[in-house]
């Protein structure tokens, strides 16, 4: 798999979102998949990772897929999310009340971009590229 400029795109993770996931589990496993990265990179991918995979269990009636990808230079993570709903992702608003909904606010703080694609299957997939710093 290529990426932008020809530079190789890795796949690190690439796994089942059931809707019992361990969210603190998924983040130790990124931490140790990860952990050549600088802390703080570290830390916004596991955030992005959090929010988007947190969506899929808020927001959604199904399961998920994630996946993660890595380039090496420049150092770029790509996380993405696939859920089996078309409904888009909300900025800065919540069905779930007036504290939520800050998740894509924090996505976009975290990343140099983000956004969504429709899939074939009526389903969407998630996506935020979080460079290192």
């Amino acid at each position: 798999m290529t990426f932008a400029g020809d530079h190789v795109q890795s796949l690190v993770v690439d796994l089942h979102v059931p809707r019992d996931v361990a969210l603190t589990g998924l983040r130790h496993d990124l931490a140790a998949l990860l952990g050549d990265l600088g802390e703080d990179h570290l830390y916004d991918v596991q955030l992005v990772v959090t929010e988007l995979v947190s969506n899929v269990l808020d927001h959604t009636p199904g399961e998920g897929r994630l996946r993660v990808f890595r380039v090496g230079k420049p150092c770029v993570v790509t996380v993405e999310v696939d859920d089996e709903s078309p409904t888009q992702p909300v900025y800065g608003h919540s069905r779930l009340g007036e504290n939520r909904g800050r998740g894509m606010v924090m996505v976009e703080s975290a990343t140099s971009k983000w956004g969504t694609s429709l899939r074939p299957d009526g389903g969407k997939t998630v996506f935020a590229v979080v460079p290192c710093p």
